[in-house]
């Protein structure tokens, strides 16, 4: 069982950056690939990075790629989105969600646990 809970989201202006942390509880962490969803009312949720078990494996959304960067750090159980040149149509409520069973998993459902997600909006 993991628990994750993500903060770091808030207003920022266009051109802003923001940085997302996830903390996740247990002891397994390394275990789990993590990846960030964002979702926009009225829209799907969409997927926007992944990071393997190992950190230097990652994959991004065509829409991110270069601007937002995932990153975690094992020993404090903590996965992050630095997130650079925001654009208004980045504003979504943001997931941080934990998989034990695939590494690049890019579509919710492969993906086990989930937090409550954390808000950004990013004003024009």
């Amino acid at each position: 069982q993991v628990e994750l809970v993500e903060s770091g989201g808030g207003l920022v202006q266009a051109g802003g950056s923001l940085r997302l942390s996830c903390a996740a509880s247990g002891r397994t962490f390394s275990s789990y690939a993590m990846g960030w969803f964002r979702q926009a009312p009225g829209k799907e949720r969409e997927f926007v990075a992944t990071v393997y078990w190992s950190p230097d494996i990652t994959y991004y959304a065509d829409s991110v790629k270069g601007r937002f960067a995932i990153s975690r750090d094992n020993a404090k159980n903590t996965v992050y989105l630095q997130m650079n040149s925001l654009k208004p149509e980045d504003t979504a409520l943001y997931y941080c969600a934990a998989t034990s069973r695939f590494g690049g998993a890019t579509t919710p459902n492969l993906y086990n646990y989930w937090g409550q997600g954390t808000q950004v909006t990013v004003s024009s």
